[in-house]
């Protein structure tokens, strides 16, 4: 039984997770909440993992704070896993591998296994996350961008004048400062997945399946032209198969890397 840890910029999500039956508990929990107490609070009746694994794409701090949590509720200190080369059937494009976040490594080891086919992987969280994979597991590249809040984040601290009154709608058209922020944000992401994902066909052989995931997957996948897969939870997922595969007990946490 292991417990999985999903340190992502927003949120924290963790799950713990056996072979069988799989997922037994799992929960998400902004970082701006008090993350001890919660964890304290759900953890407190769930049954000792024999491994901790985390996946992070945060500071330090935030690491260690996490290990000393679950080194107080269950004896365990987080086995870190830094973006390996190859996993899983999955190869990464990056020359450094460590370069490429671990959340995008992982969900593209989900998508593999799941699909065995060309996929787009696109992350709609605090950052527009695009990746292309290879029926054969092979990663092709891929690119990052400010997520669609972060957008409108962006250009109301960068400008004197644009301090909508109200959220915005999403329209084709807008006629007001409010809607005109949203709509356009909104549609420079969707233009960015529809465009990269047209791009990669060729490159990929086939229509790549169009996988999203994040917190703003479902609302970018209402807008765009092409048939979507919504995804939750992908990194866990892919998170679960690694450490299935790599790691088989605490010993080989301690004498094993990536």
């Amino acid at each position: 039984m292991k417990l999985l840890l999903d340190l992502g910029n927003s949120r924290l999500k963790w799950a713990l997770h056996d072979r069988s039956p799989g997922c037994l508990a799992h929960r998400a929990l902004d970082w701006q909440e008090d993350i001890a107490g919660e964890l304290a609070e759900a953890w407190a009746g769930l049954p000792r993992p024999e491994m901790v694994v985390g996946a992070s794409v945060v500071d330090g701090a935030r690491e260690s704070r996490l290990a000393e949590i679950t080194q107080q509720i269950f004896a365990c200190t987080p086995h870190w896993l830094r973006t390996p080369a190859s996993a899983c059937g999955v190869r990464n494009a990056y020359a450094e591998p460590r370069r490429l976040g671990v959340d995008r490594f992982l969900a593209m080891v989900a998508a593999h296994a799941a699909y065995r086919t060309p996929c787009v992987l696109v992350s709609a969280g605090t950052a527009l996350a695009l990746d292309a994979l290879g029926a054969d597991g092979q990663h092709l590249g891929g690119l990052i961008a400010p997520g669609v809040r972060l957008m409108q984040q962006s250009l109301l601290e960068s400008t004197a004048l644009v301090r909508p009154q109200r959220p915005g709608d999403i329209l084709e058209l807008a006629d007001n400062t409010a809607d005109a922020v949203t709509s356009g944000c909104w549609q420079a992401a969707a233009a960015l997945v529809e465009r990269f994902h047209a791009h990669m066909q060729p490159r990929l052989g086939a229509t790549p399946t169009l996988i999203l995931g994040g917190g703003d997957a479902q609302q970018l996948a209402s807008m765009l032209p092409v048939s979507t897969v919504l995804v939750r939870d992908g990194v866990l997922h892919g998170l679960a198969l690694w450490a299935d595969t790599h790691l088989t007990s605490p010993t080989t946490i301690q004498e094993r890397g990536p």
